[in-house]
């Protein structure tokens, strides 16, 4: 059968946040360098979804992760390592006849020429979900769902997949979307734009960084981005070091039509200064900032900010995943007023429970 019956009840709500998506084991860098020149690896996870989950349940939320990995020790670690940070991890179907995905990395940033990723993933058990095989009333079971445009890259059936996922229907939840466009994963021409694009349109909650925007759409600017992406309630444009700019006619946590009639109101919210040790994983780390302030129905601006902060976390250490700061910390940094939320720096080791927003304030 393919996708949920026309009709379909969804479960009683017991999770926050669903997240669908790929998870890979990921292999990060002894030292800086070319690939070729490293001589040792650390093992870690990654995957975009799985990021976002384990953010979520770190900061005190009902999170699930759905995904397909190998019946291999790499998709052992990858379940078990996911489900250490609270995350229920019930759902993960276990492919016997395709592995678990893997990657390499180099220690720089994402954004140089320096930077080298290289993937192990064709083939996977990831890239074989399809709307056939995925449980559908786990997927729905959660007030809001959250999916990203790497999966749709994955293979025909995932694209597939999320076509459904998004279709709009009686009782579905809040589809979450992040267009994480990744040009190498797509097969070539102009697909990916186009799809990436038919995609955001359907959710109702759209991440989107204005450099992909442009990259992969063309299309420069806030406004211009939301001229192109109306139908969302809500439109997050990541602009980097400038902040980020929300579209927002609806902000609860439901699906659009129970927002419908809202004044669109536009909110800008300036960037953090952040010592940086690595700049990945900081675009998972918002987004599950802003699905947590989501969560608990805050004003956009603090959903923005929270946002902000749950990505310095993440930028001031190694890796892709790191401990939040307690929700009681990060509160009193998001309540401080425009002037000394722009006095912020933020480096290693800020989250700690003990820190006064003072001591992380520039002299």
């Amino acid at each position: 059968m393919s996708g949920p019956a026309a009709g379909t009840a969804v479960a009683a709500t017991t999770t926050d946040v669903v997240c669908l998506g790929e998870s890979m084991v990921t292999f990060l860098p002894s030292q800086p360098g070319r690939l070729a020149d490293v001589p040792s690896f650390e093992r870690g996870i990654g995957g975009a979804e799985s990021n976002v989950a384990c953010a979520l349940a770190a900061a005190g939320h009902r999170a699930a992760w759905v995904g397909r990995v190998g019946a291999d020790g790499f998709g052992d670690h990858l379940v078990e390592t996911i489900a250490s940070y609270g995350v229920d991890t019930s759902a993960v179907r276990r492919d016997p006849f395709r592995p678990t995905g893997i990657y390499f990395r180099t220690a720089t940033d994402r954004g140089t020429d320096t930077h080298e990723v290289a993937y192990y993933r064709a083939g996977s058990a990831a890239s074989a979900m399809s709307p056939a095989n995925v449980p559908y009333e786990e997927l729905f079971a959660g007030r809001i769902l959250h999916l990203s445009g790497i999966t749709a890259a994955l293979s025909g059936d995932c694209l597939a997949l999320l076509r459904e996922l998004t279709a709009a229907r009686p009782g579905r939840p809040l589809v979450s979307f992040d267009v994480n466009h990744r040009p190498h994963l797509w097969r070539g021409g102009d697909a990916d734009a186009s799809v990436l694009l038919e995609l955001a349109r359907r959710a109702d909650l759209v991440f989107v960084g204005e450099d992909e925007a442009e990259e992969a759409w063309g299309i420069v600017g806030a406004e211009a981005i939301r001229a192109a992406v109306p139908e969302p309630s809500v439109l997050v444009v990541k602009r980097g070091s400038a902040g980020a700019t929300v579209f927002a006619s609806g902000l609860r946590p439901g699906p659009r039509s129970s927002n419908a009639g809202e004044a669109e109101v536009v909110t800008h919210v300036p960037a953090l200064r952040v010592d940086v040790v690595a700049a990945v994983g900081a675009g998972d780390a918002f987004a599950a900032g802003f699905l947590s302030a989501t969560l608990r129905g805050l004003p956009v601006r603090d959903r923005v900010r929270h946002g902000h902060l749950m990505a310095a976390a993440v930028l001031t250490v190694p890796g892709d995943l790191t401990e939040p700061p307690a929700r009681d910390h990060a509160d009193r940094l998001v309540a401080l007023d425009d002037e000394a939320w722009g006095r912020l720096r933020l480096g290693p080791g800020w989250t700690a429970a003990d820190r006064a927003p003072e001591e992380v304030r520039t002299p």
